[in-house]
């Protein structure tokens, strides 16, 4: 009489690890490919929600006769976007962060910040007499993830 199997054989064993290694081997990069491109993608909807809330303010700024665009983005470093204090941006503004995927404040203008993707930090500059949120396309490091981020 034969007895049942209750167990792999190592040979089975080795070959599921194997597989497993080429599996993972060939997914790893591509996971952090993704992660890139969804960090790019959240700063990209980023962008739009605040030259967004940058002309909603300003219109709504118009109907009360006042010609101008908001002064700062921020007045408060930790939740950024927010507004200067007494004109009103983004509703719940963006918490800042320094990993990949987050906005920080590269200084105390309110005017200046950065998007961290691809472990670079990509600087936006504000121009409050214009209402253009915009970053340099033409830089060496961060001109290509700029691109990506605008157009």
């Amino acid at each position: 009489m034969r007895k049942s199997k209750n167990a792999f054989t190592m040979i089975e064993l080795m070959f599921v690890i194997v597989i497993l290694g080429i599996l993972s081997a060939i997914a790893l990069p591509k996971f952090a490919t993704t992660k890139n491109l969804a960090d790019v993608a959240k700063g990209r909807s980023d962008v739009m929600a605040i030259r967004s809330a940058i002309l909603s303010e300003r219109q709504s700024q118009l109907i009360k006769g006042i010609n101008t665009y908001i002064p700062k983005l921020s007045d408060n470093n930790d939740t950024l976007f927010t507004g200067d204090g007494t004109r009103k941006l983004l509703n719940y503004g963006i918490t800042k962060g320094t990993a990949d995927g987050h906005w920080s404040v590269s200084d105390g203008t309110g005017k200046n910040y950065n998007f961290k993707a691809d472990s670079v930090n990509v600087p936006f500059t504000y121009n409050s007499t214009t209402g253009v949120f915009k970053c340099d396309t033409t830089a060496a490091n961060t001109g290509d993830t700029c691109k990506k981020m605008i157009n």
